[in-house]
């Protein structure tokens, strides 16, 4: 089906690739003649928004990291999903496959962030709800052969690979020993193979990050592609709870909230498995980072021990 596309302001993107290459001394005079405005939340890549003479606000998403196909799948997404109008994902105008800093044009989404919600049980249902559209859309073209980036597997890979090595290489760290229990009790407990059992595919945006969600006037909002593929509702449950982000957000909420993520009585033993895993896996990440985030070190660690405790609130 035709996405209703528009021209690609070839023009304008070259004038901003030529700002971006210093050739401008004051860039932010530079940016505002071209009727641009940089935006803040663009982790990997660089978000301008773009008010035309003439139309509507465009977001212009530049591609500084091309890597793992981002922008095939970041266009693959937003393109399967624009005949469905959702309401509650940009609307792909135009792609600039430039070889170097390519771009892509979409609407302005307008809303809160979620993550800022007063009542986060509501918009956290709302969240549910646009993830089940999006997963009950047929896999199809580059998206029904892609997994998502940052799969099950990429993450027992972590666990059964890179971080054994590096514990091992420190075995007079005080935490050394206690790491390598959880990681003796993980592989014991078998969620290794619920993690890789096969599972009905289902689109995924791949990133789980609450900040890249907003309550809107058509409910739970989502930007950000550029990870997309298939996976499975169960682990992208799991992905979304112990993202880090999920901090903020009480277990008790969470919970209440797994049926409406998709986890039911068939898939509720392999949601936990990779529920297990996923926290882990940022138990990991931290390990690596535990002198400068402390804190964020000590919950996650006490969090993993939890999820393998008598006190898990999801068993």
């Amino acid at each position: 089906m035709p996405v209703p596309l528009i021209d690609v302001p070839v023009d304008l993107l070259a004038e901003l690739r030529r700002v971006r290459a210093g050739a401008d001394h004051n860039r932010d005079a530079a940016l505002s003649a071209l009727g641009l405005r940089p935006l803040t939340g663009g982790m990997q890549n660089d978000l301008y928004l773009w008010t035309p003479p003439r139309g509507d606000d465009v977001i212009i998403k530049l591609y500084v990291k091309t890597d793992r196909q981002r922008v095939e799948r970041e266009w693959a997404a937003l393109t399967l999903l624009a005949p469905h109008q959702l309401g509650t994902v940009p609307t792909p105008l135009w792609h600039d496959d430039a070889p170097v800093e390519p771009a892509i044009g979409m609407t302005r989404l307008h809303g809160q962030p979620l993550i800022e919600a007063t009542d986060k049980l509501a918009a956290l249902r709302a969240l549910a709800h646009t993830t089940t559209q999006l997963q009950a859309l047929p896999l199809t073209g580059l998206l029904a052969t892609l997994p998502r980036i940052d799969t099950g597997e990429h993450y027992m890979i972590r666990l059964t690979q890179a971080w054994p090595e590096l514990l091992a290489s420190q075995p007079n760290d005080p935490l050394t020993p206690a790491m390598q229990q959880l990681l003796t009790a993980w592989r014991r407990s078998g969620d290794a193979d619920l993690v890789a059992a096969p599972a009905p595919p289902v689109l995924s945006r791949g990133d789980a990050n609450l900040l890249n969600w907003m309550t809107t006037n058509n409910g739970a909002a989502c930007v950000d592609f550029e990870y997309a593929g298939y996976s499975n509702a169960a682990f992208d449950a799991a992905d979304l709870i112990e993202h880090i982000s999920g901090r903020a957000v009480p277990d008790s909420i969470w919970a209440q909230l797994l049926p409406d993520l998709g986890i039911t009585g068939a898939n509720r033993h392999q949601f936990a498995a990779n529920q297990r895993t996923c926290a882990l896996r940022w138990l990991a990440v931290l390990w690596k980072q535990r002198d400068r985030r402390r804190e964020e070190f000590t919950v996650q660690h006490e969090r993993v021990e939890m999820l393998y405790s008598s006190a898990n609130p999801y068993a």
